[in-house]
């Protein structure tokens, strides 16, 4: 079956074709029920319309001609309305904007200032009726009741409902009422209640995709309003605010370009164009839900919402809908394989059991005679086929996995890891490999500067010697040292609010900039008194960042900063203890060497900074010069290991998942850090990504496995190393990333993590989960999380398929060799319902246990339906069958029954032997290889609540509802045995799990 399954129901975690989705979904040929089956399956037809809509966009960007007229009226308060500035926009019509006065008449006509951004509270609302909210329209969520009328699409029932009301005009004609409407009545009511737990069950699961996708869209972005510069969600931007975007960030709506430097845009993700765009004053044009792939800006907003192409491609992708998981798809198949065989079986129940009634008329000779009793017989039996067909589709199989996956998600998001993809749930159990960054992942990502070498001597930072710092350096160097700081950075220091001076940008940027402020340095003046001309940000392939100034006095200076040791390599002379600069000699190279080794070995992250003077000729054009620095010294920065890790990673060892640290910092420091976690082992290696690059394909093969750390490596070595250990190595592999350049490390994995705070939104876009706190540790949680998940999914395969082949098996045997069904079409609806919606909510949501990460992973080419899982069903399955088939045999004979009712009575005994053989099944089921069925049994209030409803509801049917559910009020001792039977398959389920079978 695993085979059958793999080959035409086979589709990858992500990025599966059109056509492999189709496919599938041709093959499910016994469906009741399409409306529920395929409720969280991708919507096909609206991704062929989100595809058409990007093409036309495409088109539009490339002819850029948008005719409408220019409204110049006065408009409460504003001077331009919003489609006049869409068109500018959006038609990329630099005429018309010229004609407006460009950014900056534009921004006058939209009351704003391009420096404090909006300010005028008392207009926001008329702002907002009319130029709009930059919200996107949503799909609405759906009322209960439509998921009750969509749980009444099932042709089963529709059929089952047909025959209740053709019993119930039959019964009445024939008995009167009310005795000849309990058959009809029992079975509507039977449909009734299967409709509403089902679709209550439904609606829970959409409330909680709701509530995930409210997660997901949480976006904050920089923005400057009423002249403080402050985060803010990308859902309150209007017209006329002030945004900062940097590299990896997604531009929240349509606007202009204000100022900037190197900026390059990604449009594929509205025109499917993958040559990016230079944006700047000549080409201006910002357009919301492309990504800033270089460089750094400050844009205007002009257009929000649903007035954006984006708002109205998100719209239609939206309605696309998630690609359906490897399981979900692959229980679709298992329940179609297994509809076809229930569907056989029913046609073949049905034909037995009309055959014995003319067969019965022949021998009595009444065959020409036909009464009411004989129609209502007829129509019984075709309810009973009608019925095996319920038991035997397993609708609920792939439902399970959503309704596991939902509660999952929704546990994970309170663990601080948001789901963005359902299949990396499932995918995320069988991960073998994690290849984790360093930086805010390992470590709290709380940066300070705690040693330096200025003017080649090793000095302790410490907020106790600051003042004496200052004064031991040469005031030459100090101020080439804070002027380089406060210049050569991508971060930014501000005053608030409450008028204090609060530091914004990256950690490592902020570490360097509370530094340069501890030793006296002034942020505001030392950046209005040089002129920015030329700007290179932070670029993990170059792993250095530049800028050149225009100094006040005349002349150009560039500063530069990055890895150490590649910065130092670029230099040729460095500043002497007195101030003087001197050639760079070996000896002064060595010690400068000897220093960065030193605080790396201290897991210190170490940074260069150099300077040198740029010849008047220097056009912005031109690139930064890369060689002939000074070297003004190298920074050490203290990044503590996050608590717990250590453990975490030893988790991962026991449970077969092997850590690997891939990071772009030096050697030293990455062994250190790895050495503190746990990660580097005395058989493991390190390697730096210029070495890795190196190997040959035969080197490679033998390294790979070896390798536990990768230092100075850029997002092509992460690359390569995940694609390696995918195809090459078969491996599962789970990667994070937080950089816009892990975007391809991130689609490439089978599971991409972006970090939460530390992740740029291209990162976020690629991954399948953001760990919100950017903790190693909430990587093992989402890891025991996925285990849970394929575990509990597969211990409700294993009892609905128990369920199944006994329901099938005595129904049918019972039909060829009695002639009538000991099942009636309401107790099967009944037992239906406990092993699909009941089962599904009792087994599918068993929360993780610690002992899951003891488990070997199951890997890429693990089975689903497993060695293990057959032998618990075929031997569960048996014993039911040979007891209830020996109930039917004697079972007379046992309780001493004759008599008109003896067998209404015997059929209930049966029924309720059945239902009790289930429920205890349901206990064994928690543990499919364990013996111990009832640890944490109390902890899962879900399946405490399922079964004690199950036990209670069979007791309400048997004692109380016997005319509609055709049973027989049962005697203590009659009780006593039906529970006992049903108690009896625990110690054999135990029995069968001493059995060895191979775990394939």
């Amino acid at each position: 079956m695993e085979s059958y399954l793999n080959e035409n129901f086979g589709v990858k975690p992500k990025g599966s074709s059109e056509e492999v989705l189709q496919r599938w979904r041709k093959l499910c040929g016994v469906v009741k029920n399409p409306k529920r089956r395929f409720r969280f399956t991708a919507n096909l037809s609206k991704r062929y319309e989100a595809a058409a809509m990007r093409r036309t966009n495409q088109e539009k960007l490339r002819i850029a001609v948008l005719v409408s007229k220019a409204a110049f009226q006065f408009i409460q308060g504003f001077q331009i309305c919003a489609d006049e500035l869409g068109s500018i926009v959006e038609g990329h019509d630099l005429k018309k904007l010229k004609f407006h006065g460009s950014v900056a008449g534009i921004a006058e006509k939209l009351s704003t200032s391009t420096s404090n951004g909006l300010n005028d509270t008392d207009l926001f609302k008329k702002r907002k009726e009319i130029y709009g909210i930059n919200k996107f329209s949503e799909t609405q969520l759906r009322s209960f009741w439509i998921f009750v009328w969509e749980a009444l699409q099932d042709m089963t029932l529709i059929i089952l409902a047909f025959c209740a009301l053709v019993s119930l005009i039959v019964g009445i004609a024939t008995e009167g009422w009310p005795k000849g409407a309990h058959d009809g009545l029992g079975i509507v009511a039977s449909i009734l209640l299967v409709v509403f737990v089902t679709a209550t069950s439904d609606y829970r699961q959409s409330l909680q995709f709701k509530d995930l996708d409210k997660e997901k869209k949480k976006i904050a972005i920089q923005v400057t309003r009423n002249g403080y510069r402050q985060k803010m969600s990308i859902y309150d931007l209007l017209p006329g605010d002030i945004v900062h975007l940097g590299i990896g960030d997604q531009v929240p709506a349509d606007g202009l370009f204000i100022s900037g430097f190197s900026v390059l845009i990604d449009e594929s993700s509205l025109t499917g164009e993958s040559e990016p765009v230079m944006v700047n004053i000549e080409n201006p044009f910002l357009l919301s839900g492309t990504k800033v792939q270089d460089g750094s800006c400050k844009m205007m907003v002009t257009t929000v919402g649903m007035k954006t192409q984006w708002g109205k491609l998100m719209a239609t992708l939206v309605e696309g809908g998630d690609d359906e998981t490897p399981l979900q798809v692959k229980l679709n198949g298992v329940a179609t394989i297994i509809g076809k065989i229930g569907l056989f079986f029913a046609i073949v129940t049905f034909a037995v059991l009309v055959q014995g009634l003319f067969a019965r008329k022949l021998k009595d000779n009444t065959h020409w005679i036909w009464s009411g009793d004989d129609a209502l017989e007829m129509l019984e039996y075709f309810a009973v086929a009608v019925t095996i067909v319920v038991v035997a589709v397993p609708e609920g199989l792939p439902l399970a996995v959503t309704l596991s996956l939902a509660f999952a998600m929704k546990k994970m998001m309170n663990d601080k890891a948001l789901v963005r993809h359902l299949a990396a749930c499932e995918t995320m159990g069988s991960s073998t490999t994690i290849c984790s960054d360093k930086t805010g992942t390992l470590t709290t990502n709380h940066m300070t500067v705690v040693k330096s070498c200025i003017c080649m001597t090793v000095r302790e930072v410490k907020p106790s010697n600051a003042s004496n710092f200052g004064s031991e350096i040469p005031q030459s160097a100090l101020k080439l040292l804070v002027q380089s700081i406060f210049n050569n950075t991508g971060g930014e220091v501000v005053i608030n609010k409450e008028g204090k001076l609060e530091i914004l940008g990256t950690p490592t940027e902020s570490a360097l900039l509370d530094f340069a402020l501890l030793i006296g340095g002034d942020f505001q003046s030392e950046r209005q008194s040089a002129k920015l001309v030329k700007v290179e940000p932070f670029n993990s392939v170059k792993k250095r960042m530049g800028v050149v100034l225009e100094l006040p006095e005349g002349g150009l200076r560039a500063h530069c900063k990055g890895a150490s040791e590649i910065i130092l390599a670029n230099c040729d002379k460095v500043i002497a203890s007195n101030g003087e600069i001197v050639p760079l000699d070996e000896d002064s190279i060595k010690h400068l060497n000897v220093t960065i080794n030193q605080f790396a070995s201290e897991a210190l992250r170490t940074l260069c900074l150099a300077y040198m003077e740029v010849e008047n000729g220097f056009s912005p054009e031109n690139p930064i010069p890369v060689s002939g620095y000074t070297c003004i010294g190298i920074v050490g920065i203290k990044d503590p290991v996050r608590p717990g890790v250590k453990e975490s990673v030893a988790i991962c060892r026991s449970a077969g998942i092997t850590v690997r640290m891939v990071t772009g910092d030096n050697i030293h420091t990455a062994k250190a850090i790895a050495r503190e976690c746990g990660i580097l082992t005395d058989e493991g290696i390190a390697i730096e990504g210029p070495d890795f690059r190196e190997k040959s394909e035969e080197e490679l093969q033998k390294l790979i496995p070896k390798i536990q750390v990768m230092a100075r490596s850029s997002p092509l070595d992460k690359h390569t190393l995940v694609k390696h250990l995918r195809t090459t190595f078969d491996e599962v592999v789970a990667v994070t990333g937080d950089g816009t350049n892990d975007a391809p490390a991130l689609h490439e994995a089978d599971i991409g993590l972006a970090m939460g705070i530390a992740g740029t939104e291209v990162a976020k876009e690629s991954a399948d989960v953001i760990i919100l706190d950017d903790n190693f540790s909430t990587i093992v949680t989402v890891a025991k999380w996925g285990r849970s998940v394929y575990i509990n999914i597969q211990k409700f395969v294993q009892f609905q398929l128990t369920v199944n082949i006994v329901a099938l098996i005595v129904n049918f045997s019972s039909a060829c060799l009695t002639g009538n069904a000991p099942l009636t079409a309401v107790q099967l609806l009944w037992v239906n319902m406990i092993m699909d919606t009941l089962g599904a909510l009792a087994l599918a949501t068993e929360p993780p246990n610690e002992d899951l990460m003891k488990r070997s992973p199951v890997g890429r080419r693990g089975s689903f339906i497993s060695n293990v899982m057959w032998r618990n069903i075929l031997g569960q399955s048996l014993y039911q069958f040979i007891v209830i088939w020996y109930l039917q045999a004697e079972g007379k004979a046992i309780f001493h029954l004759d008599g008109p009712g003896s067998d209404l009575i015997l059929n209930t005994l049966i029924f309720n032997s059945f239902v009790f053989c289930q429920v205890f099944n349901e206990i064994s089921s928690r543990e499919m290889e364990k013996l111990d069925v009832f640890k944490g049994i109390l902890e899962n209030y879900v399946f405490v609540a399922v079964l004690s409803s199950t036990v209670i509801f069979q007791i309400i049917i048997v004692e109380f509802l016997g005319t509609f559910a055709n049973t027989s009020p049962l005697t203590l001792a009659q009780w006593f045995l039906s529970i006992f039977i049903g108690f009896l398959g625990m110690p054999i389920a135990a029995a069968l799990k001493l059995i060895p079978v191979g775990s394939t």
